[in-house]
Formats: structure tokens, C-alpha cells, sequence
């Protein structure tokens, strides 16, 4: 479920034969037609050392829908601060059954992500329930902002936008580079030596001598990726969830 440019978006995939995805993506509410733009990121472009790219090639195309609201990035973003992938997934999603709006779907319900004036008429009392009292503040914060700098946000480029994100209270470089990525689908501006990538690169390719600490990893994905940061970054990280959950989109 995603807002664009005012309307509401159901966006179903499913396995294609090319062992890609069908995304079928269905206005359910508003009278605009700026649909979620889905980008396909192909493998087999990819250019580097085999002992990495040929396991991404063959797990095939990635398909991956940019998510067109600033805040609903921000706010995923602030909520997937400091703990482990699963459980961000299942904060998130409670959290949207709790407070985001109903929608009902071809394949049953799904909910939106709270919208900012929910976020801020939420008591602490309500966030502790909904298991969110870490991330109160930095959602409170940014959902301020966003009211403030919606507008503003939505005309920026990649990395203007993650240098105004970075004015906002409590949003640091991890924040604002993770929401930036998912705005766009552009990862080269993802924090490209986090925890995430350097796992599933070692999972990935276990042959290769990879540096523990997070600088010395950035500097050697950099250089091994070269004008493919963004793909590279993106098809590792969708390698991953794939790998752990069976789906990756």
C-alpha cells in the first residue's frame, strides 16, 4: 500500500516465469493517475568480480517499487533504526494495522502507513502499546517536519533531499540515506557499508577476504562495484531477503 501524488495505491507482485516479478499496481482511492513507478534491476548488466556477480545473476531480475511519499520513507526509515530486519518488518506492520488507514485489496486487507497528523496525536501511552516507544521521538520529529517540508522535499534531487532530511532532529546519515534510497531506487545514496550489506556480501560470496569494520568494507564495495554501486547494493541487499524469507522485491 502506497500514496502517490494523493491517491492510494494497492501494489500486488508475483513470480514471473523469468524468475523476475509481476507487479500489478491498482488505484483504490484518489483521482490522480501518478501510479508507484517500479524499477527492474537486471543482473545480467552487471559488470565485476564472478565470485559476486554470478550469484546475483542467477537469482535473476529484482523488481522494486519506489515509495513516492517522502514521509512514508522518513517514517519506515526512523523505524527500522538499530534493531534486526524481522523485527522492523513486524513493527512496521503492526504499527499500520494500529493507526494507518484500511484498505481493502484483491487479496484481502492492507494498511497504510499512519499519516503524520496521526503520528502526532499519538500519546506515549499509544506508542508503548504499539511496541514503538523507541522510535516516538525520531517519528514525532519527522512527521513535524514533514508537515512543515513536504512540499519542498518532493522537488529535490537524491542527494539534496537526503541533506535537507539530515536537518531534521534525530535523522542522521543512516536515516536520511535509507529513505533517499527508497524514494528513488537510487542505492548508491543507501548506506552502502551497513550491517545489512555486509552480512549478505559475506553469505554472498564467503570466498572473499571482506574487512570487518564498516569503513574498510564501504571503501572495498566501492571500488568492486565502481559505476554499479547502486545495483550492486540493491541486488545484494534483495539476495538476502530472498535468501532468508524467499521473496524479494
Amino acid at each position: 500500500m502506497l500514496r502517490s501524488a494523493g491517491s492510494v495505491w494497492s501494489v500486488i507482485c508475483a513470480p514471473a516465469a523469468d524468475r523476475g516479478q509481476l507487479v500489478d499496481v491498482v488505484r483504490l482511492a484518489g483521482d490522480t493517475d501518478v501510479a508507484p513507478v517500479v524499477d527492474v534491476i537486471d543482473p545480467r548488466t552487471l559488470m565485476g568480480d564472478p565470485l559476486v556477480c554470478d550469484p546475483l545473476r542467477a537469482d535473476g531480475p529484482v523488481a522494486r517499487v519506489r515509495t513516492p511519499d517522502v514521509w512514508e520513507a522518513l517514517g519506515t526509515a526512523v523505524a527500522r533504526q538499530v534493531i534486526k530486519a524481522a523485527t522492523a518488518r513486524e513493527n512496521y506492520r503492526r504499527f499500520c494495522e494500529t493507526y494507518g488507514e484500511r484498505y481493502d485489496t484483491a487479496v484481502g486487507p492492507a494498511w497504510l502507513f499512519p499519516s503524520p497528523e496521526t503520528v502526532l496525536a499519538l500519546s506515549d501511552d499509544e506508542f508503548k502499546a504499539a511496541r514503538m516507544k523507541f522510535f516516538r521521538d525520531g517519528l514525532r520529529s519527522a512527521a513535524e517536519a514533514s508537515l512543515k517540508a513536504a512540499d519542498d522535499w518532493a522537488g529535490m534531487a537524491g542527494e539534496q533531499l537526503a541533506a535537507a532530511l539530515q536537518s531534521v532532529r534525530r535523522i542522521g546519515p543512516w536515516t536520511a540515506g535509507a529513505a533517499v534510497a527508497d524514494v528513488t531506487n537510487d542505492y548508491s545514496l543507501y548506506p552502502f557499508a551497513d550491517l545489512a550489506v555486509r552480512t549478505w556480501a559475506r553469505k554472498l560470496a564467503p570466498s572473499v577476504d571482506w574487512p570487518k569494520p564498516e569503513p574498510e568494507f564501504g571503501r572495498l564495495w566501492q571500488a568492486m562495484a565502481g559505476a554499479q554501486l547502486s545495483e550492486w547494493t540493491l541486488l545484494t541487499l534483495a539476495w538476502g531477503v530472498r535468501h532468508a524469507t524467499g521473496v524479494a522485491l
